[in-house]
């Protein structure tokens, strides 16, 4: 696999690494032992980075990630986790040090680990960016230890450009995929320029951008592909992308002419993402160690030629930009 350099962290991370939302929960059910192979195979394939939150399954995925690399042993993967979303109610003044020093270390013991590699904020309300003494805390509680680095996860570009005015945050997380393109705008240019780690999630759109989802696609109860395509839990751009579910699916059968004979689509759509040197590292779920492989074998793709590039590009103005551009 393909290494990039993780910001000005001193990491470097395989361009693909392993987003663990799914082997934790709201994904229908993913059973712990599917969970573990698909962690086991990620790191089979040579992937050096994980991403979780404490919130996925309430810990399942952060221990499932301890349980795991304490058994193979050796050289540790880079593994990112996330705080905040454990606020009732979620709100800005919930952002204490207090309180992030309380889901810090309630990480720590879930992951056994004395400090993490890199804490995100996860999704906080937008007023948290202009409150400075959020990213105080956190730099008091890096000093103290804890952390080895903290970053963001955004919903939002505008999100994105105000935290990496804090000198600190080394790296933010931000939906990047061919339904969602606003960031390599502007938000690509500013990380790069001040060597910030971006990391792409909901790089697939939920499943839409596998290719394998359709219009008799049932979604179990306890997926937010069924529970929040109106935003009713969280951010609905958290779903498909913010996508209206049937222009998803009309631009998936346009983009489905662009992928090369012989390649998945999900592969294609990964490498639709590495093609932005600004990104450090995508994180696709998986529910099984077959998908695990299958994203890592997107690394190995050729590059993209810049007329596909545009014909991606036009189906996002077309058909997918007038529903989320301007909202995130």
């Amino acid at each position: 696999m393909r290494h990039r350099k993780f910001g000005r962290t001193g990491f470097t991370t395989t361009d693909i690494g392993f987003g663990a939302w799914q082997i934790g929960g709201s994904w229908g059910d993913v059973s712990e032992a599917d969970g573990r192979a698909a962690l086991n195979a990620a790191l089979d394939a040579g992937m050096s980075f994980i991403d979780t939150a404490d919130v996925y399954g309430d810990g399942r995925s952060e221990k499932i990630i301890a349980d795991v690399l304490k058994d193979r042993g050796g050289q540790r993967p880079m593994v990112a986790t996330k705080a905040g979303r454990r606020l009732s109610p979620h709100v800005a003044d919930g952002y204490t040090k207090e309180n992030l020093e309380g889901f810090i270390d309630r990480s720590l013991q879930n992951l056994g680990v004395e400090r993490l590699d890199l804490l995100q904020l996860h999704c906080p309300p937008t007023e948290v960016y202009y409150r400075p003494e959020v990213f105080h805390a956190l730099e008091e509680i890096k000093a103290a230890g804890k952390i080895a680095n903290y970053g963001v996860s955004v919903e939002k570009v505008e999100e994105a450009l105000k935290a990496i005015e804090y000198p600190g945050v080394t790296s933010v997380q931000i939906i990047y995929n061919m339904f969602r393109q606003r960031p390599a705008q502007l938000f690509f240019k500013e990380a790069a320029r001040r060597q910030v780690a971006v990391i792409a999630r909901v790089p697939l759109a939920s499943g839409l951008l596998s290719g394998k989802i359709t219009r008799d696609t049932a979604f179990a109860a306890d997926d937010h592909r069924n529970f929040n395509r109106q935003g009713d839990a969280f951010d609905v751009g958290e779903t498909f992308a913010g996508v209206p579910f049937e222009t998803g699916l009309k631009a998936v059968e346009e983009i489905r002419a662009l992928v090369p004979a012989g390649t998945a689509m999900a592969a294609f759509a990964l490498r639709w993402i590495l093609m932005a040197d600004a990104v450090s590292v995508v994180i696709p779920g998986a529910r099984n160690a077959a998908q695990a492989e299958a994203n890592a074998r997107a690394a190995s793709l050729p590059a993209l030629s810049d007329e596909v590039m545009e014909a991606t590009r036009e189906v996002y103005y077309r058909l997918v930009a007038p529903h989320v551009h301007d909202r995130w």
